[in-house]
């Protein structure tokens, strides 16, 4: 029964490498599960669709999120913003790629438009890279941080929907943990990627870099930055709308209500025609609809892995191993837990998979569960590091 777990993550990892999407990947990852348990694939669908509503809240919030995050973008306000950036950081290398860091961040938790900011800001910049003679490694380092770090250790936009399914992975797993002191252990991992950073910016990266031949890169100019851009009365209300989003999240405590208070502010604000309501939707559903589906098709392929009794098996036959070797244990785990998300592709959709992994296996070798709330963070934040650099 210990080999079910095994075999299915090994098919989902071998399919996943072949090029099938992940969510095909999953789907037959979780119909072996069951075969394999002796259930029949009738059963095992209706399995995993009932674990599928365990992060239905999430993939909502991931949906509206981007279609606020496409709102955003549409009304240019991030373009006026690299135009200040490269009159006021031309010649200051490192106040640049911490700025760039800076702004990474904030699109996790404050302005949360995810990477739609890259195509936006980046492009523009890269002549002045090479004029400044800048690493570019230093500025992948950069943008890798702030898409990573921030969601890892502020419970705020994309920062709360990790944390809370951590909570919800551990908590449908047996194990109760707030979200503060989810907050509290991730810090750990989130202070070491700061470490690194300056690491990176300050000696690894530090020298000057002679720039290769530059080619212009198709699409990056657009209709809005060929035209001048000031700042505007939408531009104002947008601010206001982001603010306004902020705070509703923070006083509900639901990401799904400060993301809808956002988009509805938007609309009547006029900061965006209501005419373009299909098209926002798309690209929203564009850029966040398959982690969506991910995450909810993971969270079943967790329940049917539960449920067959597989997990409960692993753990009880590697009891004796469990014991008094918590080093190893986590090592291996988060092995186990890069590799996993690295097959996936998304460290939010790898949450339900490894917690239903890592739970039972750390509550037997003895970890608190703050020890497992870091361990289940980090090992989706290591693959997804990987992702994001590619």
């Amino acid at each position: 029964m210990e080999w079910i777990v095994v075999i299915s993550v090994i098919v989902m990892l071998v399919l996943s490498l072949l090029k099938v999407h992940v969510i095909f990947a999953i789907i037959i990852a979780s119909i072996v599960a069951g075969l394999m348990a002796g259930m029949n694939i009738q059963d095992t669908i209706t399995m995993l669709i009932e674990g599928m509503g365990g992060q239905a809240s999430t993939a909502l919030s991931y949906i509206l999120l981007g279609v606020f995050a496409a709102m955003i973008s549409y009304t240019g306000i991030t373009s006026l913003l690299v135009r200040g950036l490269i009159k006021i950081l031309t010649g200051k290398k490192t106040m640049l790629v911490l700025v760039i860091a800076f702004i990474a961040s904030l699109s996790q938790n404050i302005v949360p438009v995810h990477i739609a900011f890259i195509p936006i800001l980046i492009p523009p910049l890269l002549k002045l890279f090479d004029q400044m003679k800048l690493d570019r490694r230093a500025v992948a380092t950069a943008l890798t941080f702030g898409l990573k770090a921030p969601y890892i250790m502020i419970p705020l936009g994309y920062g709360l929907i990790f944390h809370q399914t951590i909570q919800d992975g551990m908590s449908n797993n047996g194990v109760t943990i707030t979200i503060g002191e989810i907050v509290n252990s991730l810090l750990f991992p989130g202070l070491g990627m700061i470490f690194g950073l300056l690491v990176a910016v300050f000696i690894t990266y530090r020298k000057q870099r002679e720039p290769k031949q530059w080619f212009p890169i198709d699409g990056m100019k657009n209709e809005k930055e060929e035209t001048e851009i000031t700042f505007n009365y939408s531009h104002a209300l947008t601010i206001l709308a982001i603010i306004a989003a902020l705070v509703v999240q923070l006083i509900t405590e639901s990401l799904v209500i400060g993301a809808l208070t956002g988009v509805i502010l938007m609309v009547l604000f006029y900061a965006v025609p209501l005419r373009e309501g299909d098209a926002f939707v798309q690209k929203g559903v564009g850029m966040m609809g398959t982690i969506a589906f991910v995450m909810l098709v993971a969270s079943g392929f967790g329940n049917v892995l539960k449920e067959t009794g597989a997990i409960d098996a692993l753990v009880q036959s590697s009891s004796d191993m469990l014991t008094g070797h918590q080093a190893i244990i986590a090592f291996i785990l988060l092995a186990v837990g890069l590799v996993i998300t690295l097959g996936i592709g998304s460290s939010f959709g790898t949450i339900p998979i490894i917690a239903a992994l890592y739970v039972p296996i750390c509550v037997e070798a003895g970890f608190s569960p703050m020890a497992i709330a870091v361990l289940i963070g980090t090992a989706g934040a290591l693959g997804g590091c990987w992702i994001t650099c590619k």
